[in-house]
């Protein structure tokens, strides 16, 4: 590809989802990447319920169903006893289950989607260096076999990882520290009284130990192993090794066989400040790295590409101002970053205390807490990263009754049941709106076909204004079919159970306006078009 719209540098799962995520909205991408052949290490092991929501809209999320394993809870140990479980399934989404999948089949699966979408991996093709010009980058690369080339592109993207060369050359500053303690990794088999639905987590007195399911005899086991040496990395674990600890901090009874991989290792909690610099922005690992505690890392990163495709493809088809949309990338991801950073060192610390009597309290106030429907709510959903928003982005705004709530401009869209006002055929208001463009979702709230008419108006303005950026759904309470026929050209959609209305707070007549990724952007009540023109005049381009 002689001319591409997009060079993504690192072919992991954040650079892939990239690329898919990019082609999915009609940009021509190159991939590349210095290492000969794909990591067949398990790495990051799973994907939460908002990544597979994502993954969703490019058809991917069931395939990712089938080939990783739903588990269903996460319980601590401490003093020989169970002292929290907690059940981590949500009816809030169709994937409400953390899904365990080794990386490298992650990986795999996103690979396997390319070529499907005719893009390859530029294997053992290494990024020299590259400078921004007025509307393009110029990037150097080297080939296997010493050959150089120049490549051309609107936009550079750094998805290479923590020791990134397009942070580097940059200069961007990757602030933060290492954590004190090492610790070791072993990828094994697993026999013994370790459940395979649910993640593990024992409290000792010398460390932390924590067991992952990852099929029904495969486990990742990870333990911290003492203070990390300033000088020297510690060899790599035997299994002996890492048997004899298991024995010391598990349950006893547990038997590991056939290791996979073992490795030591020493938790980085890094981030840059701003994930874009001019045509050249970073995602992942080149922007942000953090204990694995509670499995955020590779999943925040797609979440980050996601993000940055659909601003991208705006501004690619000339529809879409370019600061204000590359300067919400940062914002609005960093802020994730900085709470995604904050909760795993949080969760790291509480794991690895040492004083006795911080461990006792940990121990006996644990339970406590999760006791409160309320903690074990904020813990599923800051996990399932159904929590994530952008409430503070400069592309969330509302024109809304003080005193009336519901979901907020910047939160993620719920998922309920709809049904189709032509045919009365069930769906779901995810696979309603699948697609690449912004829905405009109008939702009178009554009976009064004067509100729906009015509603109506505002979309068929707003489009001839906006073109080809929504598309409109129309969406009644049950009991106002018989009151409102259903408009020619408009899809119109039955709230089946009332529930859209109700965590919209839609009593009157409602417009919402849903981002490409699944976010509100703008709400407004009463419905207003000047308002909603006005929201989009700040990030789109008008017609003429």
């Amino acid at each position: 590809m002689q001319n591409p719209d997009v060079l993504i540098v690192g072919a992991g799962p954040v650079g892939l989802t990239a690329v898919a995520a990019l082609t999915h909205h009609g940009l021509k991408c190159r991939i590349i990447d210095k290492a000969p052949a794909p990591s067949d290490k398990s790495k990051a092991l799973v994907v939460w319920c908002r990544t597979l929501e994502l993954l969703d809209g490019l058809g991917l999320a069931e395939t990712f169903v089938h080939t990783g394993m739903k588990i269903n809870g996460g319980s601590m140990y401490a003093e020989g006893k169970r002292v929290v479980h907690l059940a981590l399934t949500s009816d809030d989404s169709p994937y409400g289950f953390p899904l365990m999948i080794p990386q490298d089949e992650t990986e795999r699966l996103l690979t396997e989607h390319l070529t499907r979408q005719g893009v390859a991996v530029e294997r053992q093709v290494e990024l020299l260096s590259f400078e921004e010009g007025t509307d393009s980058v110029t990037s150097k690369i080297r080939h296997h076999d010493g050959r150089e080339e120049s490549v051309v592109a609107p936009w550079l993207i750094g998805c290479d990882g923590a020791h990134s060369t397009v942070r580097h050359t940059l200069g961007v500053e990757f602030t933060g520290h290492a954590e004190p303690n090492d610790w070791t990794l072993a990828d094994v088999h697993l026999h013994g009284p370790i459940p395979t639905n649910e993640v593990s987590v024992f409290w000792h007195d010398v460390g932390v130990l924590v067991f992952f399911p990852i099929n029904r005899d495969r486990f990742r086991v990870i333990f911290d192993s003492g203070a990390a040496s300033e000088h020297a990395s510690p060899p790599t674990p035997t299994l002996a090794e890492v048997q004899a600890e298991v024995d010391l901090r598990g349950p006893g009874g547990v038997t590991l066989t056939d290791p996979i991989w073992l490795a030591n290792f020493r938790i980085n909690e890094r981030k840059v400040s701003d994930y874009r610099k001019g045509r050249v922005m970073l995602a992942g690992d080149a922007a942000h790295i953090h204990s694995p505690a509670g499995g955020q890392g590779m999943n925040t990163g797609m979440q980050d590409v996601f993000n940055l495709a659909w601003k991208l493809a705006l501004i690619q088809r000339g529809v879409g101002q370019a600061e204000p949309l590359l300067r919400s990338y940062s914002v609005e991801r960093s802020a994730v970053g900085d709470q995604v950073l904050k909760n795993a060192e949080q969760f790291t610390t509480i794991a690895t205390l040492r004083n006795p009597i911080k461990r006792w309290l940990r121990n006996h106030i644990a339970p406590i807490l999760a006791s409160f429907q309320f903690v074990r709510d904020k813990i599923r959903d800051d996990w399932f990263e159904l929590s994530v928003n952008y409430r503070h982005s400069p592309l969330s705004a509302e024109t809304w009754p003080r005193l009336t709530g519901g979901l907020a401009a910047g939160d993620r869209l719920c998922d309920v049941p709809l049904s189709c006002m032509a045919d009365g055929r069930p769906t779901t208001l995810f696979a309603a709106l699948r697609g690449t463009q912004h829905s405009l979702l109008l939702l009178p709230g009554s009976h009064d076909r004067e509100a729906v008419s009015q509603l109506l108006k505002i979309a068929a303005d707003t489009a001839r204004t906006f073109p080809g950026v929504f598309g409109v759904h129309l969406v009644l309470k049950a009991d106002a079919a018989a009151a409102n026929p259903v408009a020619s050209g408009v899809p119109a959609w039955l709230d089946t159970e009332g529930r859209l209305h109700q965590k919209l707070h839609a009593t009157r007549t409602t417009l919402i306006l849903v981002r490409p990724d699944g976010y509100i952007g703008f709400r407004c009540q009463p419905a207003d078009g000047k308002r909603l023109e006005g929201y989009l005049c700040g990030y789109l381009l008008r017609k003429g």
